[in-house]
Order: structure tokens, then sequence, then C-alpha cells
């Protein structure tokens, strides 16, 4: 098992005049791979992430960032293209730093949460599978996976649980699509966390590792033997990333609703998870 951290722990926007650092930092810190979180294309290049992660020994890992203009499910075909585009702009970053796929809540804008007719909402996934397809066949050509992360409610209203996520991979028909999930949004959408992570199965590509608060996993209430013994039962290889974000980007704390501090500090959060993590998953079935 790989364990990695993300940018948004630390800082925000990501960009190469902070990749050196947080490359070395994460690397100091135990992990075996960085995750990027790719807010502003034009600040981040591969030629940089490539080299520090290569000076630091950790692998890379690329996430997305969907806002109201990356919104790939969108009434505006011209929207949609936009966030295709965007999405395609990470697929080449993706295949250039050597990560495997491209993660996130692809498939609408974070924060767009409406109460349609049912038709209205089929319309809305009709536009998702139709955009994530034209991404998924672009990434395949590159050797690069798609990984869809259903969001909670308060979050998005088309993806919520792994069942719907399933449901879209089914529907884009890519073998080179599937989901990352994520603890913190199924600790509120789903019944059971490990019955919903052996239903993911063989789709499962990516994985982050979130307390129900956000902090340091281990520091909650998440079954995090439940979830071990689940991603064992499946077979999953892929890295476990611990997901936090710091108030101290106060953009960042908005949107994520991070209104105190989670941990005494970002790298004693970072720290904490990690030896919680490497315990829980090292231990035998």
């Amino acid at each position: 098992m790989r364990y990695g951290a993300s940018s948004f722990i630390w800082v925000s926007p990501f960009g190469d005049d902070n990749v050196a650092d947080l490359a070395r930092h994460v690397a100091e810190l135990g992990f075996d791979v960085l995750e990027i979180c790719i807010e502003d294309p034009g600040l981040v290049t591969g030629g940089a992430v490539r080299k520090a992660a290569e000076a630091a020994g950790v692998g890379v890992s690329v996430c997305g960032a969907f806002g109201p203009d990356r919104d790939l499910s969108h009434e505006d075909a011209d929207m949609r293209r936009r966030g295709v585009d965007y999405l395609r702009t990470c697929i080449d970053l993706a295949a250039e730093v050597g990560s495997p796929h491209v993660a996130g809540p692809m498939y609408s804008a974070v924060g767009k949460t409406r109460l349609l007719p049912e038709e209205e909402r089929e319309q809305q996934r009709g536009w998702a599978v139709e955009s994530l397809r034209a991404a998924g066949e672009y990434a395949g050509e590159r050797g690069v996976a798609l990984a869809i992360e259903p969001l909670n409610r308060f979050e998005t209203d088309l993806v919520n649980t792994v069942e719907q996520g399933l449901e879209l991979c089914e529907r884009i028909d890519l073998d080179n699509v599937g989901l990352l999930l994520d603890t913190f949004h199924m600790n509120i959408e789903e019944k059971s966390i490990p019955d919903a992570i052996r239903r993911a199965g063989g789709r499962l590509r990516h994985f982050h590792a979130c307390e129900n608060d956000r902090g340091a996993p281990g520091s909650g209430h998440v079954p995090w033997d439940d979830v071990a013994t689940a991603c064992r039962d499946i077979g999953y290889d892929g890295p476990v990333v611990i997901e936090s974000f710091t108030a101290q980007v106060k953009s960042i704390a908005r949107a994520a609703a991070i209104w105190r501090p989670l941990a005494v500090s970002q790298d004693e959060l970072a720290e904490e998870g990690l030896r919680h993590l490497r315990k829980i998953f090292a231990q035998p079935a």
C-alpha cells in the first residue's frame, strides 16, 4: 500500500512556485505520493512537477478542481466544452508526470445543488455521460484513467453514492473510467462504508482517507478497521491519500466549510493520519 497527502493540506493554489518544497516535505513526513490539486493550470508545468517529485522520491497523483466554469453537465454546450478542455489539460499533465489517473467530482460543478424534475435530472446525467466519455477516450489514448468522486448531498445534487457513481461509469462504458471513494463523503451518504467499498469492487481507482470531520484519520468515528478490511477484500492496491484543507487559505476554508482548526498544525494532522493508516492497513486480514 502506498500513502499520499493532498497539496490542499498545506497550500492553495498549488503551482510550480511551491512544488519543490511541498514534494520534499511530504517525503520527509513519510508519504509515498503527493496529490496535486489543479485549481489554476496556468500555474503548473509538468516539467517542474516531475523534477520535484523525482528529486524527493515521491509519486504524483493529479486531482481536478471543478468550479462553476468547469461544469461538464451544464445546460450550455460551450460551458460543457470548457469543462472537457480543462479535464484534458489535467489528463495531459497526468500523462507527463506519471499520475495513473485524474481524480475528482468531474461530472458537475461542486456546490451545484438544485431540486429538479426527474426529466431534467436525467438530461443532466446525459450531458455528464457525454462529456466524460469524450474525456475518458482522450485519457485512454494517453494511458490515463479517470477516477470519478461521489460527493455528499451538500456539495452536489448529481452523484452522492457509490451506486450512483457505478451507474455513471456503466453509462460511460470505458474500461479506464472508475471511482474515487472518499470516507468523508461516504460517512454522510452510505448506509455502510465497507459495504459501499465492496460494491465498488474493481471500479475503485483511487481512495481518499478522511476523518468524519476532515481531520486526521483515526481521530474520529470512521470505522477504519472495517474500511481496511473492505479494501483488502476487493484487492485494492492503489494509493490511500489523506485529503484535508488548510484554514489559512480563506477561499478554500470557506469552500470546504473549515470553520475551526482540525489539528494543532497541518503537519500534525498529516503525521498522525499517516501513522494511523499504516497501522490499520498493515494489519493481517
